[in-house]
């Protein structure tokens, strides 16, 4: 990349006790951009020394507030453009993710070309794929469509014109505040592009069930919340995702409870309506199974992929429960995290 072009990019990282994770990240960014902000939320590693070692300019959030990954964008975004005002494309990037060599240079000419394109984003792949079936999972979630697509992730390249005028990302929300975003920005008339190239390698370190479910529970609280805000615009944002939940994950096994102490009690053809009912969930991993074989997943990876996806319906509701009963008592919600030491 030219001098010129380096001067046009500037990098977001955050994190928070990421260890060996945050030097891969940080070293990665050094090799293809020059200007790199890192945000800590509260690291009580050596994040911030090592940050500080390799020269990158460290804000260390004010941890007093409630912390979401959005507000510490936000707050290293403003940082960025502070100290280069002249920057047009900024790459946001999460700690556990290493960025990789040569996309800066294809995101970066893919906005050149496209000047309605608004975000970029590419291949996030994980680490180590087999290192669990939890973080296999995550690595097959990564792998969406590509071309025009309705939201990015944790890890893209924005342009910053547009990303100041719709206000930047919304520091309150716990989740899903890229596809918000997107949202927002695509309402302002820009596109959100997704190459087909590799972008990042993302370290998951998922080994247990309590930590697919945190997430999982997590992605539910995103879809409810983003439905809340969105639902009703012309993009339905998060709507068919919602209703799924609330359907799968809550309408269905409680219409499933209810028949079966009706079978107690009052006949035992209930149990007959309540088999039926359940019977929907293996058609349901069916119906998954032969989507994700028609991507071309082998066969025991589709299966995989599709028992969790119906599995996921349950902690999802409870994402969605969480949320709506927060938001009736009044209470802002607190981040549900996967990676602590309670996982």
């Amino acid at each position: 990349m030219s001098s010129e072009a380096k001067l046009k990019i500037g990098v977001v990282a955050i994190g928070r006790n990421e260890g060996e994770r945050l030097e891969r990240c940080l070293k990665s960014l050094l090799g293809q951009v020059d200007r790199v902000v890192y945000v800590d939320s509260g690291s009580t590693d050596r994040s911030i020394a090592l940050a500080k070692s390799l020269g990158v300019e460290v804000v260390e959030l004010d941890m007093s507030q409630p912390f979401t990954m959005a507000r510490g964008r936000n707050v290293g975004f403003a940082k960025l453009v502070s100290a280069f005002p002249d920057l047009e494309y900024v790459q946001f990037i999460d700690g556990d993710c290493e960025l990789v060599e040569g996309w800066i240079d294809s995101a970066r000419e893919e906005l050149d070309r496209h000047s309605e394109a608004v975000v970029v984003c590419g291949r996030r792949r994980e680490r180590y794929p087999d290192a669990s079936i939890y973080n296999r999972l995550t690595d097959m979630e990564w792998d969406g469509p590509v071309g025009e697509v309705t939201a990015c992730g944790g890890d893209a390249m924005m342009r910053v014109e547009a990303f100041q005028a719709v206000g930047g990302f919304n520091g309150s929300m716990i989740a899903g505040e890229e596809p918000e975003l997107c949202v927002r920005l695509r309402y302002s008339g820009g596109k959100i592009i997704r190459l087909p190239i590799e972008m990042t390698l993302h370290d998951a370190a998922m080994e247990r069930f309590g930590q697919w479910w945190k997430r999982t529970t997590r992605a539910g609280h995103a879809y409810v919340e983003g439905a809340a805000m969105h639902g009703r615009g012309r993009f339905g944002h998060n709507v068919r995702q919602a209703r799924s939940v609330l359907f799968w994950g809550g309408l269905v096994p409680m219409a499933v409870v209810v028949v079966a102490i009706l079978g107690i009690a009052v006949s035992e053809w209930a149990w007959v309506g309540a088999a039926v009912l359940a019977m929907g969930y293996p058609v349901l991993v069916w119906r998954v199974y032969r989507h994700r074989c028609r991507h071309a997943d082998e066969a025991k990876d589709a299966f995989l992929y599709a028992v969790f996806c119906v599995l996921g319906k349950l902690p999802q509701a409870i994402g969605v429960l969480q949320y709506s009963l927060n938001r009736l008592l009044g209470r802002r919600s607190t981040l549900i995290e996967y990676k602590g030491p309670d996982g």
